[in-house]
């Protein structure tokens, strides 16, 4: 007989639902609330602007009634006058450049997360026209989309529409490459280090391969008297830093418990990074870039050098307009639902959810003890804590023809997670004839 979810007190919802109500109407009021604040920092802005054009000579003399001001409504409001003087600029880049972000904040269809996405990522949209038709787009999304989901679209939607190409802005930016550290308190500090992306998701998936082989190391059950038996109870989080510290400082992990379990152990784990390559920008005939795990774009020549060093690629077949995923094949052999589904969903199919389909479970929508399907139609790919959700909770996933899920939570709320969209990179002028 099969398990069944519990069932709840109706009394239980009855509050849950009322909470919930609640809380989305107070984020809706705060959504109103912080679109009337940034119209006033605006304000504030163009009085300090204004008061400014009045002094003429130092640049730090002419900044001095910014700064002014800005410790004016520091004080005032209780905070850094740093911090009120970025978000004077900030305000007014609203205001003045995505006038539809202001009104949709103001109508609560988006939070002031989503605002803040919106300018981030539209900033380096210089053309008003291209920037309105990426606020528009992106808008939508965000009304029904998390902040992590607007911001990979915002991400996307910002190389298709930008007029120079990533390779030449990488060119640039690859050039502001560093380390640097933070102190912090209590003896710790922050190491921090900015290079292209490929290379740090790259060093990251590795810290994570290593750390979790190191974690999946059975436990001894008692270290009694032996001096050697290590009982290691660190976080995942923990083992990445120490391995991180050892492989700069030593060349290599101070300990590794996995040499006897391991073949080649821990220095023989290696990165995997999913790569999405337009054909043009493969062949050499393009230079628009492609993006790395579902959120980061890479430069077309890092692309090209990740694709010729790759042991097998997928070739990845998406429909003209909507950009959805419609085959996939590759030239060496692999099971090919499980191929098909990682390439449609890239990432975690519950709501919000951005961890990579690669280092997901793929689970029947409709449960295989109940019927449902081993095919692409009722499969979608799940991280282990929405699997874990869907199975043992209340919460349903039913799978559209389209590949969307509708999820349906406990009190009977429906979303919907509709497959992720392949940006359409636009081509250089001219490509030659295929």
């Amino acid at each position: 007989m099969l398990d069944r979810p519990p069932v709840f007190d109706d009394r239980e919802d009855a509050v849950l639902t009322d909470a919930v109500a609640v809380l989305i109407e107070s984020e809706r009021a705060l959504a109103e609330l912080e679109a009337t604040r940034i119209v006033h920092f605006a304000m504030a802005m163009r009085v300090a602007l204004e008061r400014s054009q009045h002094r003429p000579r130092a640049i730090q003399e002419r900044e001095m009634a910014l700064r002014s001001i800005a410790a004016e409504i520091g004080v005032a409001l209780r905070w850094n006058d740093r911090t009120v003087q970025r978000r004077l600029g900030e305000a007014l880049q609203i205001v003045d450049d995505f006038p539809s972000t202001l009104q949709a904040l103001a109508d609560g269809r988006i939070s002031a997360r989503h605002a803040a996405v919106i300018r981030d990522a539209g900033v380096d949209l210089d053309d008003p026209v291209t920037r309105g038709a990426f606020e528009s787009r992106v808008i939508e999304r965000a009304a029904t989309d998390t902040v992590a989901g607007t911001r990979a679209f915002a991400r996307a939607l910002v190389e298709e529409l930008h007029p120079v190409s990533i390779s030449e802005r990488f060119a640039h930016a690859e050039q502001q490459r560093r380390v640097w550290i933070d102190e912090d308190v209590d003896g710790m500090a922050r190491l921090g280090v900015l290079d292209g992306a490929a290379k740090i998701r790259a060093m990251y998936d590795r810290l994570t391969r290593q750390a979790r082989a190191i974690r999946a190391v059975p436990r001894p059950e008692s270290t009694g008297d032996d001096p050697d038996a290590v009982d290691d109870r660190r976080t995942i989080d923990q083992v990445r830093a120490d391995l991180l510290c050892d492989l700069v400082l030593t060349g290599q992990p101070t300990l590794d418990p996995t040499a006897d379990t391991l073949p080649g152990g821990l220095g023989a784990i290696r990165a995997h990074v999913s790569v999405v390559i337009p054909a043009l920008t493969a062949a050499g005939a393009s230079d628009r870039g492609a993006s790395i795990d579902g959120l980061s774009p890479i430069d077309a020549d890092t692309a090209r050098r990740l694709l010729a060093g790759s042991p097998a690629w997928d070739r990845v077949v998406t429909h003209p307009l909507t950009g959805t995923v419609l085959a996939v094949d590759r030239y060496r052999p692999s099971p090919a639902i499980q191929r098909f589904v990682r390439a449609r969903d890239v990432h975690c199919r519950f709501p919000g959810c951005r961890r990579p389909a690669r280092a997901c479970e793929i689970d029947h929508s409709e449960e295989h003890a109940r019927g449902g399907p081993t095919a692409r139609t009722n499969l979608a790919c799940l991280c282990t804590r929405h699997h874990t959700l869907k199975t043992e909770t209340p919460w349903t996933a039913r799978q559209r023809p389209d590949g969307s899920l509708e999820w349906t939570s406990p009190l009977g709320r429906s979303v919907t997670d509709r497959p992720e969209r392949y940006v359409a990179f636009v081509p250089e002028p001219d490509p030659p004839p295929f």
